[in-house]
């Protein structure tokens, strides 16, 4: 684990780039899905490449429970630099969504408290705004993927670059809740098919 610890910290905390996320107290099953993205070229970071290329998946997935099990004190959250009305609009895609537009909210995978779920879905507390930003946009474009049906890559689809600025600006904004680990797999029912969490 020591080559993780310079770009995603000690305790997997992440760092103050923004490509370097922090990953404690993800699910497993998330960690390791993109630990094999990355190994397979299907997510593309020219390091991550590197490192994971010949790993064999006993080792990822030792890896992803590894990192799973830490807990390290989320960063504080950041302070919007946008209006409050931009605010308003990332609470309301987050919490409710846009039905007229084929937008779910992020609750309703990611939980209420978004803090994921077991085993694929990731909590998207602690993460600087830059990161859910550049996200965002990889799956808007398609240089993120995922496992299919790729859920993410069809709602980003609908988002605009005014709704990924909204929703990065209250997310990152976001103090984290007292109960920061992912609820159990089944805690509640997704609103479509997700290749990425079985049901």
């Amino acid at each position: 684990m020591l080559p993780c610890a310079p770009c995603h910290g000690a305790q997997g905390e992440g760092t103050r780039d923004p490509y370097f996320p922090r990953l404690a107290g993800k699910p497993a099953g998330y960690l390791f899905n993109q630990l094999v993205a990355f190994r397979n070229g299907r997510r593309h970071y020219p390091p991550m490449n590197y490192l994971l290329a010949y790993l064999p998946e006993a080792y990822l997935k030792d890896m992803a429970e590894y990192l799973a099990s830490l807990n390290p004190p989320l960063p504080p959250p950041a302070v919007p630099t946008v209006g409050k009305e931009v605010v308003a609009t990332g609470e309301r895609l987050v919490t409710q969504g846009d039905a007229s537009r084929s937008i779910p909210a992020c609750t309703s995978c990611h939980g209420p408290n978004l803090t994921g779920m077991e085993p694929g879905i990731p909590g998207l507390l602690g993460l600087r705004p830059s990161y859910i930003s550049a996200q965002l946009g990889a799956w808007r474009y398609g240089t993120r993927t995922a496992l299919s049906p790729d859920c993410m890559q069809v709602v980003a689809g609908h988002l605009t670059e005014a709704d990924v600025t909204a929703v990065t600006a209250w997310l990152s904004s976001r103090p984290a809740p007292e109960e920061r680990r992912s609820v159990p797999q089944g805690t509640y029912a997704l609103p479509f098919a997700c290749g990425s969490q079985p049901q």
